[in-house]
Order: structure tokens, then C-alpha cells, then sequence
């Protein structure tokens, strides 16, 4: 570990004698129900929002609650401690999932509290982990640096959104309508996950998304599987012989010009990602299984960070419910995902499926289909001045040396941030995997919390020296 700087160690001891205050303002705002999907908690959404732009203010932000066709938006705007010091924008979310089912909550979900679990202490509650307990680290850090020294080392721009839950519809046009205002060096994205409880990361790659809903029809109507069997096309049957030809025998997408553009991972950085220890099996077994399903001879960590995927996420057709109808059915229907990695098009993509899909359907009967979204794969070089800041200052706060990771999933709003304000994000994050968000029983690890302030702390520091 290295040494901090003088400013900065004056700024951790205040987070450290603060925590008691900093929990109890976590959990002011994690009793606020702001379920933003469902209607009827539009006042709490509001009120959320209200509640972080007047706690912003109250250390010396010119903090504002920005009304939407949906939940409101939370921006606030702070100087940096001199006129050259970089600018970063910061981002996360007040919004969070319905609690249901509610009765396998061993608490309530809006009532948090402190907990030790498994000989560790917890944050119980609807939030703690996705996202409230993760931006308030944030909040928390710019606290302690103002209290110490009147002012931010870095030039602060904070933007909290309340419908990232329920699809962020107004996401998009609230960036293009202030695209100058919100628009900085770099972006912070909090929204992300440890590598374990003692290592950090860093998310150096985000994979892509195109979705797609196909439908195939054949008769004018569902038909009687005794009279027609075997002479009119079943559309079940065509679907999910389409469905089952995208993949060859070894794992491969069969898709035309599916994998153009798509690179190996550089040897050294297949190395880095081995010395994460990850294993097959251990991998698979926390959701009961063994034997990775993907490309043959590919790393479980290669094949979810680094390689794109086909995937059938629903199917359905014909009589599904209780008892037994014999039909051949006039519809069917799929929803397909394809995960996309760095050097691969989305619309592409998109294309070249309908494509592969419309040569396989017999000529009497049709095809539709719907889109449901699309978005590039990110990826962050290792050496972008950003990554090597925040990788030195996540290092000499926890146990272990920061990893730069890669992430399976999609966050739109990174790519959002990179096409629409031509910013990197730099994504840092202190969940863990049995946090249980969007679950019964949500937790952050108070530790998370609290040297998850600290971490920001310590990243606004290295920022501003780089």
C-alpha cells in the first residue's frame, strides 16, 4: 500500500468518527418507498428525490430535483477546489424494485437495520445494495471533504435518476435536452460489484445487447391435432427447429457474420483473469450445475465477459395450461437476447438473425417480428489514466489488490454516456453477489458501506493528482 496524501488522511479519519451519522442518513432515505414501477408509489419517488437534492444542498451543492414525463431527476453541481481540477460526472439511482413477495422478508423491507449475519454485519433493507447504500458511499466521501476542507478536490457534477428499475424511459431525452450541462471528463458509475469482500474491481468491460421477439404463423387458427396432424405446419415445431440450428455441436452461433469484428482476448489478459481463481465449478455450482454450456475450450470468465452469446430467454405457444388440449397451434412465439462484445454491430446483429430466421420459415406460413432494444458492447482500457488512478487508491483501502473485471451484463447508461456525452465511465462498485438485490432479504455489507466511502474518498483524491 502506499501513502495517502496529507489532504486526504484527515478526510478518512472524519468518515471513520462519522459513521453513525452516515447509517442513519442511509437509512432515512432506504425508509422511502420508491418503488418506481408501480404508480402508486409516484409521492415516494418524488420524495426520494427531494430528500437527496436537500441533503446535497445541505453540504454545499446547488442540488435541484428536475421534473420528467416520469420520476423526477436529481442534479447538483459542485466546484472543485481549483479552476484545472478535473470534472466527473456521478451517477446512480434512487428507484428500486417491488419488495414482493413480501412474506418471505425476514423484516420489513422499508424498516432497515443493522444485522449480523454469518458473523458479519449487514444493512437490511429494499435498497441497501441496488442502489441507495451504493451512491450514498459517494455522498458520504464529498461530506467528509468538505467538512475537512471547504471544498471538493475534483469538480463534481452528480446525477441520480428514478426509473432505472422500470427501464430509465426518460433517461435519453433528459441527457439530450441537457447534454452540456451534465456533459464532464469522466463518468462515475457506482452501480457495479466487488470481486469478493476483500478484493475490489474495476468493470473494464461492459458486453452489449440486441433483443428480439419472433413470431411464427402458419394456419388461420389453432387447429385439431387429429385432424390436421401431420398435413398442416406446426409452428412450434418451426420455431424451435429455428431456434435450435443457432448453435453447431461444439457451442458456437451458426448466425451469418455473427462473430465479424469479434477479437480473442490478448494472452496476458486471459493470464490476469486466470489468477482470479474462478473455476468451472465454482461458478456453476452456486445455481447447481458443473459443465459450462458455452464455446468448448473457453474459461467460464471468458465465455461471460468476453465472448458473445445466442440465448432463448422465453417460448410460447399453443395450450399451456391445466389439463391437456390437443391443438396445433396458428402462432408461436420467442423472445431471443444476443450478448455482444466489443467489434460487433447491434443492428447488425439484428439483421443478419431476421435473416437466418426468414430463411427457415416455409413459404405458406410467416414470420414478425419486434425489437426490444439494442446497445454496443463498452470496453475501458487497462491503461486509461482513470483506471490506474482508481485501481492505486482501491488498492491501498482494501485487503487485496483492485481487479479490473469484466461484466456479462448491459448498463445502458454507460453506453448512453459514451454516444451521447463522448465520456468513458469508470465503474466502481462495492456489492457483492449474495447481496440478494432485486430479492427478499436485500443487504449491503456495512463494511461496503463504509469503506465504500472511503474507496470515493480516496478515487476524488487520486483524480484530482493525476
Amino acid at each position: 500500500m502506499t501513502n495517502s496524501a496529507p489532504a486526504l488522511e484527515p478526510v478518512l479519519d472524519t468518515l471513520d468518527r462519522s459513521v453513525d451519522a452516515s447509517v442513519d442518513r442511509l437509512f432515512a432515505l432506504l425508509r422511502i418507498r420508491s418503488i418506481s414501477t408501480d404508480p402508486a408509489y409516484a409521492d415516494e419517488c418524488r420524495a426520494a428525490a427531494q430528500w437527496l437534492a436537500d441533503d446535497l444542498a445541505s453540504i454545499g451543492f446547488d442540488a435541484s430535483v428536475r421534473d420528467t414525463k416520469g420520476h423526477p431527476m436529481v442534479v447538483a453541481h459542485h466546484e472543485g477546489s481549483s479552476d484545472d481540477a478535473p470534472h466527473v460526472l456521478f451517477y446512480g439511482h434512487y428507484d428500486v424494485q417491488p419488495v414482493d413477495p413480501l412474506e418471505l422478508w425476514d423484516d420489513d423491507p422499508f424498516d432497515p437495520k443493522v444485522k449480523t449475519v454469518d458473523g458479519t454485519k449487514v444493512i437490511s433493507a429494499r435498497g441497501a445494495s441496488d442502489d441507495k447504500g451504493q451512491l450514498m458511499t459517494f455522498v458520504e466521501a464529498c461530506r467528509a471533504y468538505k467538512a475537512v476542507h471547504g471544498a471538493l478536490p475534483c469538480r463534481v457534477t452528480i446525477l441520480f435518476e428514478g426509473e432505472e428499475e422500470s427501464g430509465s424511459p426518460s433517461l435519453k431525452p433528459f441527457l439530450e435536452a441537457h447534454a452540456d450541462e451534465l456533459k464532464a471528463d469522466v463518468a462515475l458509475v457506482c452501480d457495479t460489484s466487488m470481486w469478493n469482500a476483500e478484493t475490489p474491481a474495476i468493470s473494464g468491460s461492459l458486453r452489449g445487447l440486441t433483443g428480439d421477439e419472433i413470431t411464427v404463423r402458419a394456419a388461420d387458427r389453432d387447429l385439431h391435432s387429429g385432424h390436421f396432424g401431420g398435413a398442416a405446419a406446426n409452428p412450434l415445431h418451426i420455431l424451435s427447429a429455428i431456434l435450435a440450428a443457432m448453435h453447431d455441436e461444439t457451442g458456437r452461433v451458426t448466425i451469418p457474420h455473427f462473430y465479424d469484428g469479434v477479437e480473442e482476448v490478448p494472452a496476458q489478459q486471459l493470464e490476469s483473469w486466470k489468477a482470479l481463481g474462478m473455476t468451472d465449478e465454482a461458478f456453476l455450482g452456486e445455481i447447481g450445475l458443473k459443465h459450462p454450456s458455452g464455446e468448448r475450450g473457453r474459461s467460464v470468465l471468458e465465455l461471460t465477459w468476453a465472448r458473445p452469446t445466442a440465448e432463448v430467454n422465453g417460448m410460447i405457444g399453443g395450450y399451456t395450461g391445466e389439463g391437456f388440449k390437443t391443438v396445433i397451434p396458428a402462432t408461436a412465439s420467442a423472445k431471443v437476447s444476443f450478448r455482444l462484445v466489443a467489434g460487433q454491430d447491434p443492428q447488425a446483429i439484428r439483421d443478419n438473425f431476421r435473416a437466418f430466421v426468414r430463411e427457415r420459415v416455409p413459404a405458406d406460413c410467416s414470420v414478425a417480428f419486434a425489437e426490444h432494444g439494442a446497445s454496443p458492447a463498452l470496453v475501458l482500457s487497462a491503461d486509461a489514466p482513470a483506471v490506474l488512478a482508481a485501481k492505486a487508491a482501491l488498492s491501498d483501502e482494501w485487503p487485496k489488490p483492485a481487479a479490473v473485471i469484466g461484466m456479462g451484463g448491459s448498463i445502458p447508461i454507460v453506453g448512453d454516456f459514451k454516444a451521447m456525452l463522448g465520456m468513458d465511465s469508470l465503474l466502481v462498485g462495492f456489492a457483492l453477489s449474495d447481496d440478494r438485490i432485486h430479492s427478499p432479504n436485500e443487504k449491503y455489507n456495512l463494511a461496503s458501506f463504509t469503506k465504500g466511502q472511503r474507496s470515493w474518498a480516496r478515487i476524488l483524491d487520486a483524480l484530482a493528482s493525476k
